[in-house]
């Protein structure tokens, strides 16, 4: 049986290198990580993964990329996938975005850029205990 898997979408390289070896080190070989450098590339990884009977359990999306938002991002994946744990990482998403995102896309929290690995491992334990 395969692992479940924890997505990071981010237009920065810098920031999904960063995102898997804190993941990494907090978790393990617990959960397969794969990455996604924009929102239409995360949504062809997420159908593919589906078509292999692999799980997404939790999503970890950049707001402002190039393309599709996060927010829209995070309510297109919900209304698939409504039971993904989303956490949006921003370092300057707009107020109306984040309650967009709580609303229509069950937003577990938004972690803002620079965030500390405790607190990236934190939301994340916090958002699984809910699966």
């Amino acid at each position: 049986m395969s692992k479940s898997v924890i997505l990071c979408v981010d237009d920065e390289k810098v920031v999904l290198t960063s995102l898997k070896r804190q993941l990494k080190q907090a978790f393990g070989n617990q959960y397969q990580y794969e990455e996604a450098e924009n929102a239409d590339e995360a949504l062809e990884l997420i159908d593919e993964l589906t078509q292999d009977s692999i799980d997404i359990i939790l999503i970890v999306s950049d707001w402002l990329m190039p393309g599709m938002k996060g927010d829209e991002f995070l309510i297109k994946v919900h209304q698939k996938f409504p039971k993904v744990v989303k956490i949006m990482l921003t370092g300057q998403a707009d107020e109306s975005a984040i309650k967009r995102a709580k609303e229509q896309a069950n937003l577990h929290c938004c972690l803002y850029k620079p965030w500390t690995q405790a607190e990236l491992v934190e939301t994340i334990k916090s958002g699984l205990e809910k699966l």
